[in-house]
């Protein structure tokens, strides 16, 4: 299938300024029926859910609305559809809720490889730490290691579906296979994945799916997707006076309606880039597939520019991946080469990017880790020969 790239960018006002936005790994821009959905919910007018008369009404459709578009997007069940401010945020929720029924003793199995938010609240849980390790030259993380990880005490594993600076796609399926053999749950971070490509949460085998909106065209809203029976068996901290039903325990204080009509909006632009037909479900899978080989055909045009220049050193060269690189460039720091590319019009992001364990393996974190240039749908070659031309 030919990506329709020129109607893709045409529907991102953002894109006219004649920047290079090669940030998208940080949060994407919007499309324009995003920021519509978000304006006309305000304009017609939104109450507080549960109410009597109509703008209340509206919000509860809005609710609903966006609890079935992002199940049609990581394919789960709208009762399943934990919403709220951001990933982190609901990991730190999820987290506490899970751990009231740990003891002493009990392990969490973490991976260096994931972003922090998928490393600290388990964490902070007191629960005994077990580290699945990444390979530093190759950004993999073998799936062998786990079988020496999990064990009898496991409660939980956490993994990413793909590494947030340098894309690693790891093998989430095996490892959750092993985590379900143990009788551990499995939680699994696809705020970077889904952007990527199709998802399916079920064949990762994640009982927990976390994702981002702003990551894949929408606002600043997170979900966390489960099995809605899994969901009944978890008590949060909660008010007194809050619903205890599922998944609305999970949800401390008033929604953000509008923004949440928005995601439904971008779930429906992702569906609507690439010709298709069938449920909504079916033509993102198709949508987000042909996004994908476009990605990674203009990646493989920047990962060669990069490794072609003597003085950029790319890290990581995983079998599977995200079109995200991570370098640096010889005598620069990091944030030094994040200044230059943005005074020729190219956004990236220098730094850490919340990748603290990985940072650390890689021996780079100390001297400000590396610049990220991350393509999403919406790129182009230029963008990527810009960002190329501008470090020779």
């Amino acid at each position: 299938m030919t990506f329709p790239l020129a109607s893709v960018r045409a529907a991102y006002p953002a894109l006219a300024d004649g920047y290079a936005y090669l940030d998208g790994a940080a949060g994407t821009q919007v499309p324009q029926p995003v920021i519509d959905a978000i304006a006309g919910a305000y304009r017609q007018g939104i109450g507080n859910v549960g109410g009597a008369f109509p703008a209340s009404h509206r919000s509860d459709a809005i609710v609903a609305g966006c609890r079935a578009a992002v199940a049609d997007l990581v394919g789960g069940h709208p009762d399943g559809v934990v919403l709220g401010p951001n990933m982190t945020t609901l990991t730190y929720r999820l987290a506490g809720a899970l751990a009231k029924e740990w003891g002493p003793g009990d392990e969490v199995v973490l991976s260096r490889l994931d972003h922090d938010a998928n490393v600290r609240p388990w964490v902070h849980t007191g629960a005994t730490v077990r580290w699945a390790e990444v390979d530093p030259v190759t950004g993999e993380l073998p799936v062998e290691q786990y079988a020496d990880l999990i064990g009898p005490r496991t409660r939980l594993v956490a993994v990413t579906a793909a590494s947030n600076v340098l894309g690693t796609r790891p093998d989430v399926a095996a490892i959750c296979a092993l985590a379900h053999e143990a009788g551990a749950l499995t939680y699994v971070d696809g705020v970077h994945a889904t952007a990527h490509g199709p998802v399916d949460m079920k064949a990762l085998g994640a009982d927990f799916y976390a994702t981002s909106a702003y990551k894949w065209s929408g606002p600043h809203i997170g979900a966390v997707i489960a099995d809605p029976a899994l969901l009944e068996t978890v008590r949060p901290d909660k008010l007194a006076s809050s619903s205890d039903e599922v998944p609305e325990r999970f949800e401390w204080g008033t929604a953000a309606f509008a923004d949440l009509a928005g995601v439904t909006a971008a779930v429906d632009h992702l569906a609507a880039m690439a010709p298709g037909t069938g449920t909504r479900r079916e033509r993102l899978l198709a949508s987000m597939a042909a996004a994908e080989e476009h990605e990674l055909e203009l990646f493989g045009h920047l990962l060669a520019g990069l490794e072609s220049m003597p003085h950029v050193t790319v890290y990581g060269k995983p079998a599977r991946r995200t079109a995200t690189a991570y370098f640096t460039v010889a005598g620069k720091t990091p944030r030094e080469v994040a200044k230059h590319l943005a005074a020729r019009r190219v956004n990236v992001w220098n730094g850490h990017n919340y990748a603290w364990e990985l940072t650390a393996v890689l021996g780079i974190r100390d001297a400000g880790s590396a610049v990220r240039a991350g393509l999403v749908h919406y790129n182009d070659r230029s963008d990527v020969d810009r960002l190329l031309d501008a470090l020779l």
